[in-house]
């Protein structure tokens, strides 16, 4: 089995889940033929697919399915979110260890690792599926749960980049080296508002800013930046089934997307936290 170059690379980063977990020292990971493995022995298969699960617990109902995975790259792959990707990589130009968390196929962390050269990517997601079809592309992925604790050493990241993913503000702050920093990218209320209510799809809750900057707050990470992205796409029949199926909707019952094109409102707000030197 070829082993991805890439996993090699990131292995500095990544801690034991098993002795991360009991607060054990000397948690580092190194790689044995096709297996991670720390001083004591705990030992993780790297998959055939070439992603490593280090999760502590199965793979929650929640977490994104292959087919929610392949409607999400498909829709990505298209372009329609291609302003978003720029303004992502834009704020994190200079980074030189990034970890993107619910990562899924690893599109937004693709296009930073291809714009800034001398940076070092690891992907996160709770999905087998998502992590298997980052590493696909090239990427260093890993299955992990945000919740419950992420497997990579503490100060190891100078940058974490999350994207309509959830937010563990306390975890985030312990693998920032001081001055690391965290890029968020949430949906306002606008976000395809009419798509939202043409469908019945999930709402989107008001508050988001405030409840975003008091959870960073109480990790000790300080408001550095804030950016909108807005626009209006076109999108065709194909595409507004793939936006839907990718994300939460695909868990809940709503009215099937037609065939005809739609015209969608983006709405993104990407903010800044950095962490304490």
């Amino acid at each position: 089995m070829k082993i991805p170059p890439a996993l090699d690379e990131a292995l500095p980063l990544l801690a034991c889940p098993v002795c991360a977990a009991r607060q054990l020292p000397d948690a580092t990971l190194r790689r044995e033929d096709t297996s991670l493995r720390c001083e004591r022995r705990h030992s993780f298969d790297i998959a055939r697919g070439g992603y490593v699960n280090l999760a502590n617990g199965p793979e929650p109902a929640n977490a994104d399915s292959a087919a929610m995975v392949a409607a999400r790259e498909r829709f990505l792959g298209s372009g329609v979110y291609l302003p978003l990707r720029q303004a992502l990589v834009e704020m994190l130009s200079g980074a030189r260890r990034v970890l993107e968390v619910g990562a899924g196929s690893g599109w937004y962390l693709s296009g930073v690792l291809a714009a800034h050269s001398h940076t070092l990517g690891l992907a996160s997601d709770v999905s087998v599926a998502a992590a298997r079809r980052a590493a696909q592309h090239g990427l260093a992925s890993i299955v992990a749960d945000t919740w419950s604790g992420l497997p990579v050493r503490a100060g190891a990241l100078d940058a974490l980049l999350c994207v309509f993913a959830p937010r563990n503000a306390a975890e985030f702050a312990r693998m920032l080296a001081p001055g690391g920093r965290v890029v968020v990218a949430w949906p306002t209320p606008r976000h395809l508002a009419g798509l939202r209510a043409q469908l019945d799809l999930l709402d989107v809750a008001q508050g988001k800013q405030e409840q975003l900057g008091a959870q960073m707050a109480a990790a000790g990470l300080v408001a550095a930046g804030h950016r909108l992205v807005a626009f209006e796409a076109d999108c065709d029949g194909a595409q507004v089934r793939d936006l839907v199926a990718m994300g939460p909707n695909a868990f809940h019952s709503h009215q099937p997307p037609g065939e005809a094109s739609q015209r969608i409102e983006v709405s993104v707000s990407i903010d800044e936290f950095v962490a304490g030197t």
